[in-house]
């Protein structure tokens, strides 16, 4: 039975992924004050508006009915994995349960599993790429699901910012410390943890050593690089993301790289300059 993939756009999927598996992008609304940003955006211009505004753009999940609509677009017999970015981190997973129910109270016939994967941006991406991959071989949705949970809690993700003005902006790093940071240089070294927020790993003094910091993560994990796939993702800086690709490919062989730029949720807190990994 077919399996229609569902992930919101917290999950920088690249569009070749989207094309190819027929994924389905729900996007978070994004506001300039008042303004909501049209959903078809380029990611260069949400960046170069950014920078032109004075006050940082504003995120929130999707609707529980923009969820249904998108379900009720699935052909009947088609089963629909929904792949969201953490909970902790955004309540775009609790919408998707609600229209869940909404949809199985409206009596539609495909079955439906809507899964928090504790990831976002370079993490989820990865684990959507495997889910599309997945469905088109697996033999039930119950079978994806325990796949796809599986990989979630393998799946580690680091990433270094070259601002924390976002960050400090968006309330996701104490100001004064964020301050401090700044004025001293200190890049941070952060990763998804385990309950999918975000954490300090490491504080360095500049951006070169702090992505030497973060390509050191990759020694400290076995890969079977005949079957691996690394997640890189950027927030506009794509030719210092490519030399970061080029260096992880020299080293480790993976068999595939998921390339992307941080689309407008996953910006709005990292600023521009920012570099992420996830295996």
């Amino acid at each position: 039975m077919p399996i229609k993939i569902i992930t919101d756009s917290g999950s920088d999927i690249p569009l070749e992924y989207v094309d190819q598996y027929d994924i389905t992008v729900v996007q978070l609304p994004v506001h300039f004050g008042h303004e909501l940003m049209p959903e078809d955006t380029e990611t260069k211009a949400f960046y170069a508006k950014m920078r032109e505004s004075k006050e940082l753009p504003t995120t929130a999940s999707p609707s529980p009915q923009v969820f249904l609509d998108k379900f009720k677009e699935v052909e009947a017999g088609t089963d629909i994995m929904v792949v969201c970015m953490s909970s902790n981190i955004s309540s775009t997973y609790q919408a998707a349960m609600i229209a869940k129910e909404m949809y199985e109270e409206e009596g539609f016939p495909n079955a439906i599993e809507v899964i928090d994967t504790k990831r976002f941006s370079g993490g989820l991406s990865l684990i959507v790429a495997f889910a599309a991959k997945w469905s088109v071989t697996c033999s039930s949705l119950a079978e994806l699901k325990e796949m796809i949970l599986l990989k979630s809690r393998e799946v580690e993700a680091f990433f270094t910012l070259d601002t924390l003005e976002n960050v400090i902006k968006g309330g996701r790093l104490n100001r004064l410390s964020g301050a401090v940071a700044s004025v001293l240089n200190i890049k941070l070294l952060l990763k998804i943890s385990e309950e999918g927020t975000v954490e300090v790993v490491e504080k360095t003094r500049g951006l070169p050593k702090a992505l030497n910091h973060l390509l050191a993560k990759l020694e400290e994990k076995q890969h079977d690089y005949e079957k691996a796939v690394i997640a890189i993702v950027h927030s506009n800086c794509e030719k210092l993301a490519l030399e970061i690709k080029e260096r992880i490919l020299e080293k480790h062989p993976f068999k595939e790289v998921v390339f992307s730029s941080m689309g407008p949720v996953m910006g709005t807190y990292a600023g521009e300059g920012g570099i992420g990994v996830a295996f």
